[in-house]
């Protein structure tokens, strides 16, 4: 959530953030937020003026009983009581202008950073790396769905008859893989410095607002409705909102966290052969990397974990792109977002598996994540996560490009995890 001083003091900066966010309501919910604003400052000040005079008038009845003009008390007990009766009013003016102002900041998404490229759709992403070469696969080759089939890996038709479409039965070597590439991203990131976590599937409301998933994306999560409970759609709902109402100490910057967990996305809407196997799933396993920073960090730390997933996928012999995302195609709570995309060899295109944002101080505002500098003063940090990474599509990859006559090689790297170097 936008700062209400940064919209107050930076409006026009504010608004050439959010258009190149193509966010479409900007200028009008921007003049509402300064106009209840201008209202509730007035109020609070009408307020305090009010208590002011409340308690001059209040000592002058106190010194009139004392001198035992008891009739002129009472009459200037009158005024008082008019005083608390515009109190009132102008208390419940205040509440309302609050709540307008909280509602209306929590439709501003966050302010890009200016290195964002300007653009509006997925084409028109900024490519800032590529690595390695696109494999030739030999003339019988087939993309993962067949290939699951064919080792018997994963079952997707036994996912439906258990559960629904998007929520696969892993077996024998592929759950071999699956738990092999966990463990491995799990070693990886705590040799980096990160803290492991296990956190709860479910988070509450309060955890869902502050990383942002709502009120902006509660129709793509499952929702627990008698408990009010939210499956989570990443580990970094709950692993950031171990932080939430916290003032962390300067030194224990940056805080570094991973986890892993399943996640839970609706997906409403998503079909078509972009969907097909394991390109869009409603359950998957995935990796999380987060972060909390001083504000004079972030992005530095930001360069630090694009690298470091980036080691991710050239460790796992894959072919991969660095894209930054560009103002349209960002996501609701991020300042910046690098994704990573691999290349699928049976699908010919690229297969999105990890996205690092910088949050900048959007979530932190919303989860009141603070911290104490050295001259005492008390402000926002920085939040950042990764997916480090996201399954599914990493585990297609693997299968599609590496697959021979032979079988489907396993990355020498995976070999001490999975116990075998081929599927066949």
């Amino acid at each position: 959530m936008l700062q209400l001083n940064t919209i107050r003091e930076h409006k026009d900066e504010v608004l050439k953030g959010l258009a190149k966010k193509h966010f479409a309501k900007a200028e009008e919910i921007i003049n509402k937020i300064i106009e209840a604003d201008a209202t509730r400052r007035q109020a609070q000040k009408d307020s305090d003026n009010l208590k002011s005079e409340a308690n001059t008038i209040s000592k002058q009845v106190g010194e009139l009983m004392k001198a035992g003009k008891k009739e002129e008390a009472e009459v200037v007990k009158t005024k008082t009581a008019e005083l608390k009766e515009k109190e009132k009013q102008l208390g419940e003016l205040l509440a309302e202008k609050e709540k307008e102002i909280q509602d209306l900041l929590c439709l501003v998404p966050n302010l890009p950073n200016e290195k964002v490229p300007a653009g509006k759709t997925p084409e028109e992403n900024e490519t800032v790396y590529k690595h390695g070469e696109i494999p030739t696969l030999h003339a019988a080759a087939v993309p993962h769905w067949d290939l699951t089939t064919k080792y018997d890996l994963i079952d997707f038709e036994l996912g439906v008859k258990i559960t629904g479409a998007g929520f696969p039965v892993y077996k024998g070597k592929g759950a071999k893989l699956q738990r092999a590439l966990i463990n491995f991203f799990l070693d990886r990131a705590t040799a980096k410095g990160y803290r492991e976590i296990m956190p709860p599937l479910m988070v509450n409301e309060a955890s869902g607002f502050g990383t942002g998933q709502l009120p902006d994306k509660e129709g793509q999560m499952y929702h627990a409705t008698i408990d009010g409970f939210y499956l989570i759609p990443t580990a970094e709902v709950p692993i950031t909102n171990i932080y939430r109402d916290v003032i962390l100490k300067e030194s224990e910057l940056p805080v570094k966290n991973c986890g892993y967990t399943p996640c839970f996305r609706r997906e409403a809407g998503s079909y078509g052969k972009d969907v097909r196997g394991l390109n869009r799933l409603h359950q998957f396993d995935k990796v999380e990397i987060v972060q909390i920073a001083h504000p004079e960090k972030s992005y530095e730390i930001l360069e630090e974990m694009k690298e470091y997933v980036a080691g991710l996928l050239q460790d796992l012999e894959l072919p991969y792109r660095i894209l930054r995302l560009c103002g349209g195609d960002m996501s609701f709570a991020s300042a910046m977002t690098y994704d990573m995309e691999v290349w699928s060899a049976a699908q010919q295109r690229w297969l999105e598996v990890s996205s690092v944002s910088n949050f900048e101080a959007f979530q932190s505002n919303r989860l009141k994540c603070r911290f104490k500098g050295a001259d005492g003063k008390t402000q926002l940090a920085h939040t950042l996560n990764g997916s480090a990474l996201a399954l599914p599509r990493i585990v297609a990859a693997l299968l599609e490009n590496n697959q021979t006559p032979e079988g489907i090689k396993i990355p020498k790297v995976l070999v001490p995890y999975t116990g075998f170097d081929i599927i066949n």
